[in-house]
């Protein structure tokens, strides 16, 4: 494969830290390679010396002759008198554009839903995100540097953003380098992991996945000195290995070796425990939306929102953007009044809530961080420990000597960590995630999942983020239309939705005949009666499938008539899964 650029003997240097000393390093053609390290540690400086944004103190950036490289920096640096269509495509006509098949894409998957002629000055920030993404898109690159360009898309916008680099260039031609948090997105593009920490770049094959595995290795090799990081890496290691099987059958791997390393890891979440303990500090009675629909200038926003919220579940809410996300999580939280129906609370329900402003730190931006936790209580029991908010805060991956940092101070991944944490220890027992991801690196979210874990209660996860859903959740909800939905088949179903023609699925935003389909009160008893039996049909199914991969792992591999039984076990629970997925959704069509 060809050179495309590389970097010999980089060193970067701020007045008060050494960012990278002496980094060497190559990118080929066919190249897809993730960055990932610790908000502050150096990726964006990384990227932008690579792309010739940034210059080193010492060292060079060789290019191969006639590279073209495009980037897109978190700056937004759009002209706000320009139009969308001027951005763009400049000065070209319609029928000039349209007949190239990449600008149609790249419009069709990004910014359908902008008007052509808006200047940008009019755009939300999300909106002019996207348009400096597709900019970028639409133009012809060899290289292409993105720092972290999966912010203010939704799920589709990032479903089709990885579709758009496996096939934007030919096979081993052109290369792809990628700052994100976003561990799905990583997984589904890139065939190398760059981790940036302690002024070096240390390179991994595979994607998120082969990664975590490899950096268990890694961290193995020097126990004693990253004990903490490798217990918190080998659980992650676990849900790879047993929550997603599918994820880890990609990369390269050797699955001996990842079963030797997490034979010893519990379970990563104890349902029962949790929802007993659940069901203890909050009693049957959580949340209950009844009939419940709103509207905000005369356009309506939810209609019919019927859920009952149970204690111990953990859900995540997926929709587009302006879809009514917020406005659901205002219910729950009663800052959203209906319009009509009713929501109805229970009398031990103690809300918390992670927002997207910050807000629980808008008293205490004057104090420093060390003030703050010094008013909290000494000690907070959390999976079984007592630990100080001190150290619940180096858990979250919070430096000790941050502590003494003005809380105006800190990053914005600083503020998003102390923000949790206080959002914690107010010991809610209905916890709200509104966008949880935001301003915050792979090791935080993998150290917040752990947290979460062990946390016993009611938790509601908005986010465009589907390896965080997946992760945290149980379930999975969508609203579609105005309407909410429930997701047996998770987000690939939600995917399958979305994608559908609006003017296809017209009878669910349209009232339902009921001449011929109401459910008399027996009937409707006996429906919910199968739909709970087919759920706790589900559950069983999904460890048997579990404890079948991990037969599949554990056998000879020599063996191909036992492997070949086992297989065929496995395929025929999966048909199972797939029959009662059939049958729950129409009983659902029945109560909808």
């Amino acid at each position: 494969m060809a050179h495309l650029l590389g970097a010999e003997g980089l060193h970067l240097q701020y007045p008060t830290k050494v960012v990278f000393d002496s980094v060497s390093l190559g990118v080929d053609d066919g190249d897809r390679i993730g960055i990932v390290g610790r908000n502050g540690d150096g990726k964006s400086s990384l990227l932008g010396m690579l792309t010739g944004a940034v210059r080193p103190d010492a060292g060079r950036v060789t290019r191969r002759s006639g590279l073209r490289v495009g980037a897109l920096a978190q700056a937004d640096l759009l002209d706000d008198d320009h139009t969308v269509g001027h951005i763009l495509v400049g000065d070209q006509a319609e029928h000039e554009w349209a007949g190239d098949p990449r600008i149609r894409d790249v419009v069709g998957g990004l910014v359908a839903d902008i008007e052509w002629n808006a200047r940008a000055g009019t755009l939300s920030g999300g909106q002019r995100r996207r348009v400096q993404l597709a900019a970028l898109l639409i133009g012809e690159w060899d290289v292409i540097a993105l720092d972290e360009p999966t912010n203010h898309l939704d799920v589709e916008g990032i479903t089709w953003l990885a579709e758009h680099f496996k096939g934007r260039w030919a096979r081993n031609t052109g290369g792809l380098l990628v700052v994100t948090h976003d561990r799905w997105f990583l997984d589904e593009v890139a065939t190398a992991t760059w981790e940036v920490h302690d002024g070096i770049v240390e390179p991994f094959d595979g994607g998120y996945a082969a990664y975590v595995l490899q950096r268990v290795e890694r961290d193995r090799v020097a126990a004693a000195a990253e004990a903490k990081r490798q217990n918190l890496m080998r659980k992650e290691l676990a849900w790879l290995r047993r929550g997603a099987p599918a994820r880890t059958s990609k990369p390269k791997f050797r699955i001996d070796a990842a079963n030797a390393l997490i034979a010893d890891v519990p379970p990563i979440r104890n349902t029962v425990e949790l929802a007993k303990l659940a069901t203890a500090r909050l009693g049957k009675d959580v949340v209950d939306l009844l009939d419940v629909s709103v509207s905000f200038d005369g356009r309506t926003v939810l209609r019919d929102i019927e859920w009952r919220i149970g204690p111990g579940e953990r859900t995540g809410i997926l929709g587009a953007n302006g879809a009514g996300k917020s406005t659901l999580l205002g219910l729950i939280a009663g800052t959203v009044t209906p319009d009509s129906g009713r929501v109805k609370r229970g009398k031990t329900v103690q809300l918390g809530v992670l927002d997207q402003q910050s807000g629980i730190l808008a008293e205490v931006e004057g104090d420093l961080v060390r003030e703050v936790i010094g008013r909290l209580k000494a000690g907070y029991v959390v999976d079984g420990r007592e630990l100080t908010p001190a150290q619940l805060l180096e858990r979250l991956g919070f430096a000790r000597e941050q502590l003494s940092n003005r809380v105006s101070d800190l990053s914005g991944g600083q503020r998003r960590r102390l923000q949790l944490m206080l959002t914690l220890l107010a010991e809610p027992n209905v916890l709200i995630l509104d966008e949880p991801t935001n301003d915050v690196d792979t090791d935080m979210l993998t150290a917040t999942e752990d947290l979460l874990d062990s946390w016993p209660g009611t938790l509601i996860v908005v986010s465009h983020d589907r390896y965080l859903l997946e992760r945290v959740t149980d379930q999975q909800y969508a609203i579609l239309d105005g309407r909410l939905r429930h997701l047996p088949g998770g987000v690939e179903e939600y995917l399958r939705l979305a994608a559908e023609p609006r003017d296809a699925p017209a009878a669910r935003t349209a009232p339902e005949p009921v001449a011929d389909e109401a459910l008399s009160g027996a009937e409707l008893r006996a429906v919910e009666k199968e739909i709970a039996s087919i759920d706790r049909s589900l559950a069983k199914l999904s460890d048997r499938i579990a404890a079948k991969h991990q037969e599949l792992a554990d056998h000879d591999q020599s063996d191909h008539v036992g492997l070949a039984a086992l297989t065929e076990q496995l395929r025929a629970l999966e048909a199972e899964v797939e029959e009662l997925e059939s049958r729950w959704l129409e009983l659902s069509d029945k109560l909808s």
